[in-house]
């Protein structure tokens, strides 16, 4: 009963809280662009959730919290991007499950938690109102509150009938209340706008009464085990016992090892051997055909071998089967590098893209991947050690992609290595790079700088790139005049680039270059 009675006071001071952060959003993001106020917004918030939580201020391990935190809201300040607000939404729900004593220890099962909260926090708001209303009701806490809004009746009615007659007695005070248009305040009242707040009163909720949903775990109730006792699961286990047992696992790894051991001494030979292909086969051709389908290949083996050497099984205490299963994964590990070498040569013919970058990720994910399927297997961790290694791999790869401008990576390497600058490979698609936004600047700055020294400047599109480039600065440089956009990147992307100055090139078009 004591807690219902204070269900009600603690909602409506988490629901001012949650106001006054609508109205931080509505000043930061509202009609204004993105830049080092998301970082600011998510430090407020943080310091309002623990302040909500002040029993969690005096906890052990809190310096560490916050620290982590911060680690996780540094991306951020670097560049604002889908991948950086991920990172920092993730830490956020960690450091808010955190305060309340809700966070798992394990990693994988962390990341699970993250999952639920992010589902159910588009409900979380709506859910509590209704719940907060239908304990007020129970509790007598509806009279309370009529009699809190009674007692400011009588006040409010004749304050207005006093201020009335002041306003008929007192010119000034006549003057002040003309002032007042009720017009222009509905006005102010637009749809887009209240909309916004709703959606942030919504989303900062969820982190200032951070829960979990129920429903997963009543779900998990229904579903009650089979008695040990029904026939019906002889059949069914004497079927896994021929199909996963000890022989079937022993012929699938032989046989899988020798096609896997034939893949390879293909890719060997044709590949990095120098043995001319078919005819009518190019090495680009060849190189790119199996970059994505081998990856396919290696996911498809890992799932193997976590299905058919589950811990505590017999085919997982086979000696000879372990070491089978080792020259198995190494293989995959092989087919891997084969497949990262072959995208490498590919790219090195028809230039960088942003999908190809994914894809050398990708692989070298599956690569670390496949090694820990081994460590996994010697040291005889189980599947859950297994997913919490690969997710602490996942999540320090992509914590380091977030500090990586792969824009200008891209850009960089496309015009470093284009049929322009170095007399071979393919001709650089500066439409393209052009698309990649303000980071590609100062490598198609040094391309056209290039092309002015080579007298191919006057080409119209090399005019007209150095037109629209002029044009893009211009807009963007506008657009940092505002604080709000700010970022360590743009920073340092403004500093490079007031490095160049423009220069004249023959028919009058104007190019940028490095200033001397």
């Amino acid at each position: 009963m004591t807690s219902l009675l204070t269900a009600a006071p603690s909602f409506c001071a988490r629901f001012g809280v949650a106001v006054l952060l609508a109205a931080l959003a509505d000043f930061f993001f509202y009609g204004q662009p993105v830049g080092i106020t998301l970082f600011l917004f998510g430090t407020t918030l943080a310091a309002a959730v623990a302040a909500i939580h002040p029993s969690a201020l005096s906890a052990r391990g809190l310096s560490l919290g916050l620290a982590a935190l911060l680690v996780g809201l540094l991306p951020l300040i670097e560049n604002v991007s889908a991948l950086s607000v991920a990172i920092g939404l993730a830490a956020m729900v960690v450091f808010a499950l955190w305060l309340v004593g809700r966070l798992r220890r394990e990693l994988a099962r962390i990341a699970g938690q993250v999952v639920l909260f992010l589902l159910a926090a588009p409900f979380r708001f709506v859910h509590d109102f209704f719940r907060w209303r239908k304990a007020a009701r129970r509790l007598g806490q509806r009279r309370i509150r009529l009699a809190a809004i009674g007692v400011w009746i009588m006040p409010l009615t004749l304050g207005a009938v006093f201020l009335a007659l002041f306003g008929a007695a007192n010119p000034v005070i006549e003057y002040w209340l003309s002032l007042i248009d009720l017009h222009a305040l509905l006005d102010l009242i637009q749809l887009p706008r209240l909309a916004f707040w709703l959606v942030v009163l919504a989303g900062v909720w969820v982190f200032l009464r951070p829960r979990l949903p129920r429903f997963f775990r009543r779900i998990a109730h229904l579903a009650l085990p089979i008695p040990l006792g029904v026939t019906t699961t002889k059949p069914a286990k004497a079927i896994e016992d021929i199909v996963f047992g000890k022989a079937a696992i022993l012929r699938a790894l032989v046989v899988f090892n020798i096609l896997f051991a034939v893949q390879t001494a293909l890719d060997a030979t044709y590949l990095w051997g120098g043995i001319a292909l078919p005819d009518g086969l190019t090495y680009a051709a060849y190189a790119h055909r199996g970059a994505y389908p081998l990856i396919v290949t290696a996911l498809l083996a890992a799932g193997f071998v976590l299905a058919a050497l589950r811990p505590g099984s017999a085919p997982s205490s086979d000696p000879f089967i372990r070491r089978l299963v080792y020259v198995w994964v190494a293989q995959n590990i092989v087919l891997v590098i084969s497949s990262i070498l072959r995208l490498d040569l590919y790219i090195g013919i028809f230039a960088l893209t942003y999908w190809r970058v994914a894809a050398l990720v990708w692989m070298g994910l599956v690569a670390a991947g496949l090694a820990l399927i081994i460590a996994r297997i010697a040291l005889e961790k189980s599947n859950e050690w297994l997913l919490s290694a690969n997710l602490l791999t996942l999540s320090l790869t992509l914590y380091a992609c977030s500090f990586i401008n792969f824009a200008a990576l891209i850009a960089n390497y496309n015009v470093e290595h284009s049929f322009e600058m170095t007399g071979r490979g393919t001709k650089l698609d500066f439409w393209y790079l052009r698309s990649l936004g303000p980071s590609a600047w100062p490598a198609l700055y040094r391309f056209l700088e290039h092309q002015a020294e080579t007298n191919a400047a006057s080409v119209p599109s090399y005019r007209q790139l150095a037109r629209l480039l002029g044009q893009d600065q211009a807009r963007y440089r506008a657009g940092q005049e505002n604080w709000r956009a700010w970022s360590f990147r743009d920073w340092r992307l403004l500093r490079t680039v007031d490095t160049y100055i423009p220069f004249v090139v023959p028919q009058g078009s104007e190019l940028f270059a490095p200033g001397r």
